[in-house]
């Protein structure tokens, strides 16, 4: 109830403010259907069904072109759960908007901004359970380089929960617009304080792990619709302060991508020592790993997308099998209205 008469008073707020400058107000509707069996023989306890929907809505004030504050809510519903909405999380940030510069800061989606993140640093399951960054965002691009920094508050201390935060930074370099080299590299690292009121024996962990990739992006080079190919090395960072040191295992990452027409291919490898990113892939504990997805895009409609996906993971020892549909709909910022002077 607080919750609606807080996002209610905000809407007013906005859509008072809104009628002493020259701006515009404007409606996002967005979500995602899923349906998700996950049959780990390596991982018996993490083999379950994700199933469900979320929706997202806000409102948001633009000022001018660069200068916008958006206001809403994303609620998630797991089929046959009670009651409806096993979370609604709150949608609200500043945003500015430059030629090259991004900043974001607030609570605002993650998707499009850190959902290209490797999954052996961020699990694909947070697309479900935790579609939102709460803290800051920057991002700078120009033709030949892109990098983006970022602070997510995980939990806030209290007396009894911990004090959580993930913080990374990711980019991508391409020399030549006309080269299909390129080079992208991704950190992440969380710090886990413990609550105000300090538990016998608990200790400060940091945990994380980094890439760093080189690519070929071989795309309408080929009768293909994409061919992509990425190689590099990988390390996980993990300690117990007052314990131990950092801990740094590390290997080789391997991925190919190709696509045509509505069929696509994605195969990722990796050979090196077990890494525990408490976010990532559980998969990269394994000292050898492969994941191929085959997907297949039944239909594509504007700003619909439903797709399968068939994923095959192979561990020394273990063969498991994922079966994934999900359908996506976005229907972009539609304004409501133009405000004048």
């Amino acid at each position: 109830m607080f919750k609606k008469l807080y996002l209610f008073a905000l809407f007013t707020v906005i859509c008072s403010t809104a009628a002493f400058a020259q701006n515009s107000l404007d409606i996002h509707f967005n979500g995602m259907g899923f349906m998700d069996n996950r049959e780990y023989k390596d991982f018996v306890l993490r083999s379950r069904t994700y199933s469900g929907v979320r929706t997202a809505l806000d409102l948001g004030l633009n000022i001018d072109s660069v200068h916008h504050f958006i206001v809403g809510v994303s609620g998630i519903h797991e089929f046959g759960a009670q009651p409806y909405f096993l979370k609604v999380d709150p949608v609200a940030y500043y945003s500015y908007t430059g030629k090259n510069w991004l900043f974001n800061a607030g609570a605002f989606p993650r998707e499009g901004l850190l959902s290209d993140y490797p999954r052996a640093l961020l699990n694909d399951t947070l697309r479900y359970y935790r579609p939102n960054v709460q803290g800051l965002l920057t991002r700078y691009t120009n033709e030949h380089f892109t990098e983006t920094a970022w602070i997510d508050w995980v939990s806030r201390q209290t007396n009894t929960d911990r004090e959580q935060f993930l913080f990374g930074f990711s980019g991508k370099y391409r020399p030549s617009l006309f080269s299909p080299f390129y080079i992208s590299h991704y950190f992440l690292l969380m710090h886990d304080a413990g609550p105000a009121i300090a538990i016998p024996n608990d200790h400060i962990q940091d945990n994380g792990g980094a890439q760093i990739r080189l690519g070929l992006d071989l795309s309408h080079k080929t009768i293909l619709d994409s061919l992509s190919f990425e190689a590099g090395g990988m390390m996980s960072f993990e300690r117990t302060r007052g314990i131990d040191g950092f801990q740094k295992p590390a290997g080789f990452v391997a991925s190919a991508y190709l696509s045509w027409r509505r069929f696509a291919l994605f195969d990722e490898f990796y050979k090196g020592k077990g890494s525990h990113i408490i976010y990532g892939d559980s998969f990269f504990e394994k000292k050898t790993y492969n994941r191929l997805d085959i997907m297949y895009t039944p239909f594509l409609y504007k700003r619909i997308k439903g797709q399968f996906i068939l994923s095959l993971h192979q561990t020394p020892g273990y063969f498991s099998n994922q079966e994934a549909f999900r359908i996506t709909f976005d229907l972009g910022r539609q304004t409501l209205v133009r405000f004048k002077d």
